[in-house]
């Protein structure tokens, strides 16, 4: 099973393969730098081959790595400054994911910003292809989202609509958010509500193309297309459900990373203990 949490970088970049290994993570996820600016300073060739080293030596396996884009970027953006920002983040996300030897970046796939669908869709996917023309190994996931107004995205088969356009197709990938999933409608919350749900999934984008899993309970209902995480059993989606989503991902080989609160309730450690209880 690889699982880890979202680490952080705030002493050092190098310091988030501690931070993991300290958790007893089998993958993790980072922001190569503050996700809140878009202001980005190159790290020193030392930091690197310090994070590369760490990884090497870990128990930790390179593709059960995440760098996931900074919070700022609206890849759907109808205004041109944003969005011409937007993709030269992208951009410079794929390109220090290379640097360290991580092989995926997570992107938001935006909002349109009331222009419609099809508009935010037609920027998104040149966006990614401008992205994706970069010579490199990094394979771009595009994260499903929670159905929030102008988003797109949450409904798999845009989703899969939107994947189908992008060239070359071995750039790219899917980072499926359970919360997002539930979020925007789809039920996880029963053994067969999973099952389901994932064969939608499947039948829409196929899980060939599911490279990470974001293991998120939820504390919206069913539909409520709001974007809020919550302990692993302890949200709307509950223990059961959260266990076959486990099973599955075990039975697939995907990395889960976890984007839990850490509160009064639970820490990392404590969410991560709970899935590893839920895997026996």
């Amino acid at each position: 099973m690889h699982v880890g949490v979202h680490v952080s970088i705030a002493t050092s970049l190098d310091m988030a393969v501690d931070n993991a290994t300290e958790r007893k993570c089998t993958a993790f996820q980072i922001f190569t730098r503050n996700p809140r600016s878009w202001n980005v300073k190159e790290t020193p060739k030392e930091i690197v081959k310090k994070f590369k080293e760490k990884l090497a030596t870990s128990d930790i396996e390179r593709f059960s790595t995440v760098v996931h884009m900074p919070y700022l970027p609206n890849l759907s953006s109808p205004d041109k400054s944003m969005y011409e920002k937007s993709v030269n983040t992208l951009i410079i996300e794929v390109e220090r994911a290379k640097t360290l030897g991580i092989p995926y970046v997570v992107a938001h796939l935006g909002s349109h910003m009331g222009t419609g669908d099809k508009s935010g869709i037609k920027r998104l996917v040149n966006a990614f292809t401008k992205a994706g023309q970069k010579k490199n190994s990094v394979t771009i996931l595009l994260e499903n989202t929670a159905g929030q107004k102008n988003s797109v995205g949450s409904d798999f088969e845009q989703l899969a609509d939107i994947f189908s356009q992008l060239k070359p197709a071995k750039k790219f990938g899917v980072c499926l958010d359970t919360c997002h999933a539930f979020a925007a409608g789809y039920d996880f919350r029963t053994e067969k509500y999973v099952k389901s749900s994932l064969k939608k999934f499947g039948d829409s984008i196929g899980f060939e193309h599911l490279k990470i899993l974001h293991l998120n309970d939820s504390k919206g209902g069913i539909g409520c297309n709001t974007d809020r995480h919550e302990h692993i059993g302890l949200g709307q989606i509950g223990e059961k459900g959260m266990k076959e989503v486990i099973k599955f991902s075990i039975k697939k080989k995907i990395p889960m990373i976890l984007e839990t609160p850490i509160d009064d309730r639970r820490d990392d450690i404590g969410n991560l203990k709970k899935v590893k209880e839920l895997a026996r």
